[in-house]
């Protein structure tokens, strides 16, 4: 049967979020038929705020262990579909009405569902880093969540990549939870899955521990075995830790590295052009931003994606490169399709100003005779 509405269970679990769980559940009107509510041990008023949405609220002991309070709470659910967020999470207004839409008109054969995940957005509300997660799931596949921690929802079947976006919108963060996680686990003597090892270097860098990190990044990258895009994000955060360290043979060596898993993404194109553009390099700078500024954005890829590599930071800096040139023609052609992008962002009408100005002084000099 296709094209009917569809019943959805939204299923999440919870930790003293009463700052953001109205918030969250606000977003999802209309959307989710059932909401249940997994509290993993809260002190405030998490579960009095969870009642007034007539949630199900069922507690589970802390076992510091996502994937176990995640699979509880999906064996909670009674809909047709599960739907999960996490309580810092919402549906902007565009992606609500988007979701009503699809939901109304739901070919029932999909298996699951993928939605971008927006984790941070420029001045002007454009998203500038998302990468995609699997967000709505038949209930009857049983699809089940592994890893302690940095969780992840293994599914099958008929997939579908889906537009609706999931903003993350975090108000607080216990930043040191996931790391004393997986302190713990090193200390008992656990073996690392190479996903282990990512994301355990994740929270290194997180914590500012560069060296650590680089140490477990390159261990990820040693096993052979990680997923493509965690690959070339290693080699990403292990150009972030060596620079932080002062070692620029090594943050060039892992830019370089990422070609290895696939073709040049952007910003490691941008990043080797602003390396070169700093070393007054010109012509490698443009090489990499011209590059940068060609290639086609990926559609659907499961990876993080910084957009303005793949939209305006590589003209706006190839406008820079000409500009240093002397060839002012060409920096105010690459500011104007930068503006195109952010067309009130300062920096781009600064650019402008100044090279109308240069332009229009060039012209009006006199055509000198031979």
């Amino acid at each position: 049967m296709q094209n009917q509405q569809v019943t959805i269970s939204l299923c999440m679990i919870v930790k003293n979020e009463e700052e953001t769980l109205a918030r969250c559940l606000n977003t999802v009107e209309g959307i989710a038929d059932e909401i249940i509510i997994v509290d993993t041990g809260s002190t405030d008023r998490t579960k009095e705020i969870a009642h007034q949405y007539a949630a199900r609220v069922f507690d589970f002991i802390w076992i510091d262990d996502f994937a176990a309070a995640r699979n509880y709470a999906f064996d909670q659910a009674t809909m047709e579909y599960i739907l999960w967020l996490d309580a810092d999470d919402v549906l902007l207004p565009p992606d609500q009405e988007k979701f009503k839409e699809f939901k109304t008109n739901f070919d029932h054969s999909i298996d699951v569902i993928n939605m971008p995940y927006n984790l941070a957005f420029d001045e002007y509300g454009n998203p500038i880093y998302s990468l995609r997660r699997n967000r709505l799931v038949r209930q009857s596949c049983h699809f089940h969540w592994n890893g302690a921690v940095h969780e992840y929802l293994a599914v099958g079947g008929h997939i579908f990549n889906s537009e609706i976006a999931v903003t993350h919108s975090a108000i607080k963060h216990d930043s040191d939870r996931n790391l004393h996680i997986y302190e713990q686990r090193l200390a008992r003597g656990e073996r690392f899955t190479p996903r282990d090892l990512y994301y355990y270097a994740n929270e290194l860098l997180d914590h500012q521990k560069h060296a650590q990190a680089a140490v477990f990044y390159e261990k990820f990258l040693a096993t052979n075995e990680g997923w493509v895009e965690d690959c070339i994000s290693a080699c990403s955060k292990l150009a972030d830790c060596f620079h932080s360290l002062g070692d620029k043979a090594q943050e060039k060596k892992y830019i370089y590295q990422s070609f290895d898993y696939d073709t040049p993404r952007a910003d490691f194109c941008c990043r080797l052009g602003f390396e070169f553009l700093h070393e007054n390099k010109l012509n490698q700078a443009l090489f990499w931003y011209k590059l940068a500024s060609e290639l086609d954005k990926p559609a659907n890829t499961w990876g993080p994606i910084n957009h303005a590599c793949w939209t305006w930071l590589p003209h706006l800096q190839l406008c820079v490169c000409y500009d240093r040139l002397g060839q002012h023609e060409l920096a105010h052609k690459h500011n104007e399709i930068a503006a195109f992008f952010i067309p009130d962002d300062p920096k781009v009408l600064q650019n402008r100003q100044y090279l109308q100005c240069v332009i229009n002084r060039k012209e009006a000099l006199p055509n000198l005779s031979d």
